[in-house]
């Protein structure tokens, strides 16, 4: 029980951060129907720039200022690059956001060099929230877990109960219609495409001291974000969040569970299998082929229903 409640709530946390990542890459191919290459790399930008706030202000003023920067940082790249670039297809925009996502880990490198940066949980933040049995659990998982969820509830409320939610979800469905009543969609495109880049920096920034901050980060979680958002089903936010929340649990179980796949087949009653050559795939573990359970997740679900598991786009 202990393992079970303790390993439940960590792959809660890395869910909901997860889901921050890919809230916000989900809204963008929602609003222009192209992945957003470049996604990850404001992620990455989030946990610098918080880094180099906190160092000066502190944790707090760095939780707000750095999703703003970025936000406003990825506005900017909206209205200067991808807008001009947009005319032209769908493929010159993912040439772009490749470029950029290039273009972003070489600043940082410039900037803060190669190495990883000492950015540390603060220390109001830095220790016991509860003591489960034997194990403890972190105050900073318990934070990563309310940012995340306060944020879930601010994009819902937003989306279903203002009028700028109703106005981006006009934009982003019925576009024409939109600014034929008298909407600035390329503005609404530019501040959804800035939101997004705001919440790949929160996750950033509360998931920066939670692990490392690198140059590496990015592509770290790039790959496992267009994972989330295929499988849910492209443009669906309900779908990124089931996804996120599932992809977090089987990683995490996956980790903890120190077992090999010929014990677990042995366990379910099956004849093991005698053949030499797959003697090596018995004896990995569960914790060893953890990594490769989201893409095996995708080619799954790509096979059985290609639109994702709530995605409605055909296009």
């Amino acid at each position: 029980m202990e393992f079970t409640l303790i390993t439940f709530l960590n792959g809660l946390a890395y869910g909901f951060l997860l889901f921050m990542l890919s809230s916000g890459l989900t809204l963008i191919y929602s609003m222009m129907g192209v992945p957003n290459f470049a996604h990850a790399s404001f992620y990455m930008l989030g946990a610098y720039v918080a880094y180099s706030i906190a160092g000066v202000l502190g944790f707090w003023p760095a939780l707000l200022l750095a999703p703003l920067l970025v936000g406003v940082a990825g506005a900017a790249i909206e209205h200067y690059g991808l807008r001009r670039v947009h005319r032209y297809g769908h493929v010159p925009e993912l040439l772009f956001t490749f470029g950029l996502s290039y273009l972003v880990v070489e600043l940082v490198q410039l900037v803060w060099g190669r190495s990883p940066v000492p950015y540390r949980i603060p220390p109001e933040l830095d220790g016991t929230l509860f003591v489960l049995y034997t194990t403890s659990f972190p105050i900073y998982r318990g934070f990563m877990l309310l940012v995340a969820a306060l944020m879930l509830l601010a994009i819902w409320l937003l989306l279903r109960h203002t009028r700028i939610g109703l106005t981006i979800q006009a934009a982003l469905t019925h576009p024409q219609m939109a600014e034929a009543l008298g909407h600035n969609v390329p503005k609404v495109f530019m501040l959804v495409f800035g939101g997004g880049c705001a919440l790949a920096a929160l996750a950033g920034v509360i998931g920066g001291n939670a692990f490392v901050t690198e140059p590496g980060m990015a592509a770290s979680v790039g790959s496992i974000i267009f994972v989330v958002v295929v499988v849910g089903g492209l443009g669906s936010l309900a779908g990124a969040f089931i996804v996120s929340l599932l992809i977090g649990m089987m990683q995490t179980f996956a980790v903890a569970i120190d077992q090999s796949l010929g014990g677990l087949v042995t366990a379910l009653g099956w004849p093991l299998p005698t053949s030499a050559a797959l003697a090596p795939v018995l004896r990995l573990t569960l914790a060893q082929v953890a990594p490769m359970l989201p893409y095996l997740l995708l080619v799954v679900m790509l096979v059985v229903r290609p639109k994702g598991l709530l995605g409605r786009r055909e296009g």
